[in-house]
């Protein structure tokens, strides 16, 4: 009974505080959706990333450094009280969260895979990509019926050319279009998709969507340097968006062009507008602005820890009668 109460409790408190900060996000982020001009694209794309898991991040932290602490150190276990309605409830939604989440995760790495080993039985290395200094990527040609261009793959990443790719692009277009899916890779952006499949939670796919666009415009941004390489790469956007693949983007991956119209029209606005200034736009701020408050919420925390686990334990009694 002991268990299954500070099961209860703790999930009550992640629920809890994870509905009440997404609400909060949910109502905040379009105002940072309007600054995004400000802001470099990959620096923005950062912002709605970090946006979308500070609910997830902030109730995990307070459940499993507050809660369940106070509950183990603080709650009798000889005592057999009864358990009100409200953490059960609370508590089972938390778990049903969880498990949702866990799904989303499992069957988009499912078909993700299942996709990629059909496409291996008959693609064909062409060459590699680097990475970084220490890493590279393979390129695999494979049917027309894949999507033109795609990068797929979390923990050993490959990126897929369709035969109509070679074809319709030039070679300097194709070698831009490589650069922007490389970028999708160095950002480990496929990655980032399966946390947000994990962490699902309703009313969040506009902000997930904002996050995806934004993205896509940091790829492009990273892939090109100057003004003739933002023209390539925006015709192979065009000449790509004109294709008809005969099968949708894989689960889990990303495609030079998946995007709805409207996007890529404001991809190709942007691409056709570059300037070497809009690179280098938005304020810059120093990371040790973020380790100075890291080092200040964790010295807080010290000192008023104690306190914090004696206020935390009565607020879940409150909760569990």
């Amino acid at each position: 009974m002991f268990a299954l109460r500070g099961i209860a409790v703790s999930l009550s408190i992640f629920v809890v505080f994870y509905s009440a900060l997404s609400l909060a996000v949910c109502g905040v982020w379009r105002r940072v959706w309007l600054g995004g001009p400000r802001y470099s694209a990959r620096r923005y794309a950062d912002l709605l990333f970090a946006l979308r898991m500070i609910p997830f991040a902030v109730a995990t932290g307070v459940t499993l450094t507050l809660a369940v602490p106070s509950f183990l150190l603080l709650e009798p276990r000889a005592v057999d009280e009864p358990m009100g309605a409200m953490p059960v409830v609370l508590g089972l939604c938390g778990l049903v969260m969880l498990l949702a989440g866990l799904w989303k995760a499992v069957t988009g790495l499912s078909r993700a895979w299942r996709t990629v080993a059909r496409w291996s039985s008959e693609a064909r290395v062409i060459g590699t990509r680097p990475i970084d200094f220490m890493n590279s990527v393979a390129v695999r040609r494979i049917s027309a019926a894949a999507p033109p261009l795609t990068a797929a793959g979390i923990l050993r990443p490959s990126l897929w050319l369709s035969r109509a790719v070679e074809l319709v692009l030039t070679e300097r277009e194709l070698e831009t279009a490589l650069r922007h899916e490389v970028v999708h890779v160095r950002r480990r952006d496929n990655l980032r998709k399966l946390i947000l499949r994990l962490v699902a939670f309703p009313g969040m796919a506009e902000l997930e969507s904002a996050w995806r666009e934004a993205s896509e415009m940091a790829a492009d941004d990273a892939a090109v340097s100057s003004a003739s390489e933002a023209l390539d790469l925006a015709a192979a956007v065009i000449k790509l968006s004109r294709l008809t693949p005969l099968e949708p983007p894989a689960e889990l991956t990303t495609a030079l062009v998946y995007s709805p119209a409207q996007s890529v029209n404001a991809r190709v606005e942007r691409l056709i507008a570059w300037t070497e200034r809009r690179q280098n736009a938005g304020p810059r701020y120093s990371l040790g602005y973020a380790l100075c408050a890291a080092v200040a919420v964790v010295a807080a925390l010290a000192v008023t820890y104690s306190a914090l686990l004696v206020r935390v334990h009565a607020a879940t009694e409150w909760l569990v009668r």
